[in-house]
């Protein structure tokens, strides 16, 4: 049996951005979010010489995403990944890169549901964690609702039961990823037609969400809510998501607190090889919208490619978005006397 996760809010699999740095900063923020690794292939896994599916085990609940097209290969390395301990993996046919293209997964898959439905039955018949899939609402030509109803049908006979949707479609010619995740009009309609079709599915959207407000909103006509960019530039919207969403009581930790409980891990990651800027480059907007939260962002950024920087990248930072802070308040409390 599957287990059960409450995947209710959800940050994106980001190539270069979700790797297992920035999901142990994100889960000091929230206990409950599930945690997605950036898209890693099936070639890497089998014939990479790195360990690509390393991840600190604070991180759970985490998903693997994984890209790849073929039944045997995927499902050897859903295996391997049940083996590590992830909690679910998820198959990649949203990203349209060209590479991706190449290599026969990723978006260009919505035009092959039967591919995916033969990966996910082979998948399924090696592991017992969800096997779920990530896809967009259509590609080029192929973008009626129609197409999307057939894409998720013919999956879903496979045994597949959960899909995250990217409320936009993707232009697999003509345009780059970049231009993919912001030209094409987002259509969240459409997605919350497809839990009307299909209510026994669980459906999950992603796209243009900016706020904990959004996702409630949505959450209103769909299951579960994957949160992406606004995460990584405004990692502390994160703080409110294990009460409002998880029922979790809990005080959240402060942003200071954030930065004191990341010491110990940058300390042993330094040990381990690495440098303090692979950690601190997912910081930067920690402090966005507070005061002094550019200096902050400023001083790990001039600093944290310097050669021998050390744990003090992030103790010096702070106390510089403290002494500016403290001059802000001096300034408020002079301005109103």
């Amino acid at each position: 049996m599957s287990q059960i996760i409450n995947r209710t809010i959800s940050v994106a699999p980001m190539l270069d951005w979700t790797d297992k740095h920035c999901r142990y900063f994100l889960r000091q923020i929230s206990k409950h979010t599930l945690l997605y690794t950036e898209m890693v292939t099936t070639g890497a896994i089998i014939f990479g010489k790195g360990d690509y599916l390393a991840y600190n085990q604070a991180e759970h609940p985490i998903a693997l995403q994984l890209g790849g097209s073929d039944p045997v290969d995927m499902a050897r390395c859903s295996s391997k990944a049940q083996s590590y301990g992830y909690d679910e993996v998820n198959i990649n046919v949203g990203c349209p890169s060209d590479r991706v293209q190449n290599g026969r997964f990723g978006a260009c898959l919505m035009a092959e549901p039967s591919t995916v439905a033969s990966c996910i039955k082979a998948m399924q018949s090696e592991v017992d964690i969800p096997v779920t899939v990530k896809s967009r609402i259509g590609i080029d030509d192929m973008d009626e609702y129609k197409d999307l109803s057939h894409f998720i049908e013919t999956v879903a006979e496979s045994g597949c039961h959960t899909f995250v949707v990217h409320a936009r479609k993707a232009w697999l010619k003509g345009l780059s990823p970049k231009q993919n995740r912001d030209v094409p009009p987002l259509m969240y309609d459409r997605v919350y037609e497809l839990k009307q079709e299909f209510p026994e599915l669980h459906i999950g959207i992603n796209g243009g969400v900016k706020s904990l407000a959004d996702s409630a909103e949505h959450l209103k006509h769909i299951d579960s809510v994957m949160i992406g960019r606004e995460v990584y530039s405004n990692p502390f919207i994160l703080a409110e998501v294990d009460r409002l969403f998880y029922q979790d009581e809990a005080p959240a930790k402060t942003r200071f607190e954030v930065v004191q409980a990341m010491l110990p891990y940058v300390e042993q990651q330094i040990t381990e090889g690495a440098r303090p800027w692979h950690i601190a480059r997912h910081m930067l907007g920690l402090f966005q919208g507070q005061p002094g939260g550019r200096i902050w962002r400023r001083y790990l950024s001039e600093n944290g490619t310097k050669a021998g920087v050390g744990i003090e990248l992030l103790t010096d930072a702070l106390d510089v978005l403290l002494e500016a802070q403290n001059k802000a308040k001096i300034f408020q409390s002079e301005a109103l006397g």
